[in-house]
């Protein structure tokens, strides 16, 4: 998919050189995944245990995984000498690969890994933050959006096990209190 884009990226570039451009960056719900697997991310409703569809691997002190993450498209518009750059953003949750152990299903685990998924809407929150002041054109297409995509995964993973490292999965109670916190502020704060 991506080869596909940097192709017709190419193409378009060379019909409209010296055009202006501009870039739309948008929020969807259309990534492509299967949608009786995918869950996209809405700060107003929560994860329910009955979305984690997934086996749990051979036994470990692990309760319940998260799968989630976010992804773009892009595409390239033109009208005579101007040029629009269109990118939308998805932020979601794979409920096949997500799982819980059938004794594991308390309230507190079940916060544990909504913050997971926060912490995926957070990561494709900077994304469109630094898109948007990327001053994206023709020449650095190519190289600057996938650049800073890598970077946002980057933050996201380092961000994911931060969590959890710090929480010990969401065993030690007061540094979950503590995430618990910065949870509910940053993303009150972008949902702004």
């Amino acid at each position: 998919m991506k080869y596909f884009f940097f192709i017709n990226i190419f193409l378009f570039s060379l019909v409209i050189s010296n055009a202006q451009v501009t870039t739309n960056v948008f929020w969807t719900e259309q990534s492509g995944m299967s949608a009786s697997d995918i869950i996209y991310y809405n700060p107003a409703k929560n994860l329910q245990w009955q979305d984690f569809k997934g086996s749990p691997p051979a036994p470990s002190k692990v309760a319940a995984e998260t799968s989630s993450g976010f992804g773009y498209k892009a595409n390239m518009q033109s009208s005579g000498n101007k040029g629009q750059i269109n990118i939308s953003v998805y932020c979601y949750f794979s409920k096949n690969k997500s799982w819980v152990r059938t004794n594991k299903t308390t309230a507190y685990i079940l916060n544990h890994e909504q913050h997971h998924f926060d912490v995926s809407y957070l990561a494709a929150s900077v994304f469109i933050e630094k898109i948007k002041k990327a001053g994206l054109n023709l020449s650095n297409l190519n190289t600057l959006l996938p650049r800073i995509y890598r970077e946002c995964c980057d933050f996201m993973n380092k961000m994911q096990d931060d969590y959890d490292g710090q929480t010990m999965n969401g065993q030690l109670t007061e540094p979950q209190a503590r995430w618990n916190k910065f949870f509910y502020e940053k993303v009150s704060l972008v949902m702004k």
